[in-house]
């Protein structure tokens, strides 16, 4: 198969990914402020403020080729970004897992107790790291092979990028991040009707307002690339498109990584009683996040950079 064609297969299936990760994101970070969050046992609490650090996890690795295809490889595939792809995408199922195994354990354990909630969460992480991870290991030992060594034959390669398919895999890459704004966007609008957000102290009202506005924002800039396609373009292929909408989703992960941040704090705070641990767990967020999305592309275009010299 062409480089890019595995490249676009790649991003597709990351975005699969990121689609099931909105649902886990969204219920962690709603779930804080249901009417029966008060009523868990002090340890499923925290267990939640776990999978939610898990889930950011998660999405801070699928939203990672994004920005680094836009700051990096500037849109043109090669096999290095497609190993990359492949790499975030295996390392995220992990926490993904986890992550599920201790939602269903926290429902469950509501609904019939606490060891059908075990027995639950452990079938349903089990299932999943054994399907994600034992079958595919299973069967690479019989079949694959000369796949593979085709694969590992293209690491090198770079591919001359038809502008069509970088801007077909720019806007893939917009539709990678999109769903984590939504997740995050939906649960800010809905907890202000809530009654445990009248119960939180002054600066986590404030620190979630500003999160909202950034995470609006980075809607915004997710969605512009589509808007001006359309009315500049009429859709048609142009490099002004793909370099405005290039510009226009890498700027976008800043305040969707700020949003996050500051949410987390607002959860975390919630969930501890503490605006200590809250902070301390919006940092590390940040980040992250910041990390994956902005100072590990520019490393990476850094060590580029002086190899070519």
């Amino acid at each position: 198969m062409e480089l890019s064609k595995k490249v676009k297969v790649a991003l597709d299936e990351t975005r699969m990914l990121i689609l099931g990760a909105q649902i886990l994101l969204g219920f962690q970070f709603r779930g804080v402020f249901g009417d029966g969050y008060d009523q868990l046992p002090a340890d499923s609490r925290y267990l939640s403020g776990v999978a939610l650090g898990l889930m950011i996890c998660v999405v801070g690795l699928l939203i990672t080729p994004g920005p680094y295809h836009r700051m990096v490889e500037a849109g043109t595939d090669s096999g290095r970004f497609h190993r990359l792809v492949t790499i975030v995408a295996e390392l995220a199922l992990l926490p993904f897992a986890l992550a599920l195994g201790l939602d269903l354990f926290i429902t469950v354990e509501r609904i019939f107790g606490e060891r059908a909630g075990a027995a639950a969460g452990i079938v349903a992480a089990g299932a999943a790291i054994g399907l994600w991870y034992g079958f595919p290991r299973v069967r690479r030992l019989h079949v694959g092979h000369r796949e593979r060594a085709m694969t590992r034959g293209q690491s090198q390669d770079r591919s001359n990028t038809p502008l069509h398919a970088k801007i077909e895999q720019m806007l893939t890459e917009a539709r990678v991040v999109l769903p984590g704004a939504q997740a995050l966007f939906g649960f800010q609008l809905a907890i202000v009707l809530t009654q445990s957000f009248e119960q939180l102290p002054t600066a986590s009202m404030i620190m979630h307002a500003t999160s909202l506005f950034l995470v609006a924002f980075a809607v915004v800039l997710l969605m512009a690339p589509a808007a001006y396609h359309r009315i500049v373009y009429a859709g048609e292929d142009s490099e002004d498109m793909h370099r405005v909408g290039s510009v226009l989703v890498t700027a976008a992960t800043v305040p969707l990584a700020l949003g996050l941040a500051g949410d987390v704090y607002v959860v975390v705070t919630k969930i501890m009683g503490s605006p200590t641990a809250g902070l301390i767990a919006g940092s590390l967020a940040l980040v992250l996040l910041i990390g994956l999305w902005h100072v590990y592309p520019l490393v990476a275009v850094s060590i580029q950079d002086q190899g070519a010299k």
